[in-house]
């Protein structure tokens, strides 16, 4: 499986940062680097990296520890909030509806998640103000991640239900699939908050082939508009789960096209557990799941297995 340009990928990461930030964190190796999957910042707290879903706190020095210690590189306020502007590309309103759900994707494709103090109008929630702390995933494409399961299961490709927890590699084996599986189907990808294709100013920084995209659809629109106007042969979208989703998945599996989704689920006990992953798992449209490792060894199969052999 081949990670393409990982330290290319930190080095983009990274513009966003102050120039005291990013002095210090080209010192770090490059072999750290290349396995870097998320920088955290927090005001006024070390900032942080996930090294192969180990996390560890930045030295001022350049080196990373385990511990917490008083040579630690220290994110200020203005850090955070000047990280956050540039990641807006200086133009925060036009990002509001990304930052709403938890998140801007800017240049290169990775994705920065936002935490503050929600604005709520009318019961829902409007966007997010007084930011305090920010996590950029740095973006990672490893072509050929989805080699062992495409061979493993054949002809059988649609009808998959990819099962893990966060940060255990299920948008990243969906991504490979798209593009291996679009060589020869016509696949549509509806990537409802980007991070599938990773879309910035219309362009997609992934290699998804030759699927459609529609990004930023909520995924039960973007599945029935996908129907109506691509004529797919398999749809692909991550993180599935809510009625409305279920209804649309279900219409799609009376027009004849093939499903291929990812659930948050630890185990498939809790698969069993949780009401509204079987309501998903009743329409028919799953044939077998495959649970993912954990996040310290991301994009690992764990198994695979037939739905039936668990869901009565």
């Amino acid at each position: 499986m081949k990670n393409n340009n990982s330290l290319a990928s930190f080095d983009s990461a990274i513009k966003p940062l102050t120039a005291n930030l990013k002095q210090v964190l080209r010192k770090l190796p490059d072999s750290y680097k290349s396995n870097i999957q998320e920088i955290r910042l927090r005001s006024f707290k070390a900032v942080c990296v996930l090294v192969n879903g180990i996390n560890m706190y930045v030295c001022k020095n350049g080196k990373l520890t385990k511990d917490i210690n008083e040579d630690l590189l220290t994110a200020s306020h203005n850090d955070v909030i000047n990280c956050f502007h540039s990641v807006c590309n200086y133009s925060v309103y036009s990002h509001q509806n990304e930052i709403k759900n938890g998140f801007v994707t800017f240049k290169g494709g990775h994705r920065v998640g936002v935490a503050g103090c929600a604005v709520i109008n009318d019961g829902k929630m409007s966007g997010i103000r007084d930011i305090f702390s920010l996590n950029i995933r740095v973006a990672k494409e490893f072509i050929g991640a989805a080699d062992e399961l495409l061979y493993k299961l054949g002809k059988n490709l649609d009808g998959i239900l990819i099962a893990g927890k966060p940060a255990c590699g299920k948008t990243t084996l969906l991504r490979d699939i798209a593009r291996q599986l679009s060589l020869r189907k016509k696949i549509s990808v509806v990537d409802q908050r980007g991070e599938i294709a990773s879309v910035c100013a219309g362009i997609s920084y992934y290699n998804l082939g030759n699927s459609d995209i529609l990004t930023g659809y909520p995924k039960e629109i973007g599945i029935l508009q996908s129907i109506r106007c691509l004529s797919p042969d398999i749809i692909i979208c991550d993180e599935i789960g809510t009625k409305e989703e279920t209804l649309a998945i279900e219409q799609g599996l009376n027009a004849g096209v093939g499903i291929i989704a990812s659930v948050h689920c630890s185990n498939m006990e809790e698969l069993r557990r949780r009401p509204q992953i079987k309501k998903l798992l009743s329409t028919g449209a799953f044939d077998k799941v495959v649970l993912m490792s954990d996040s310290e060894n991301p994009g690992k199969i764990k198994g695979i297995y037939k739905i039936g052999d668990y869901i009565a």
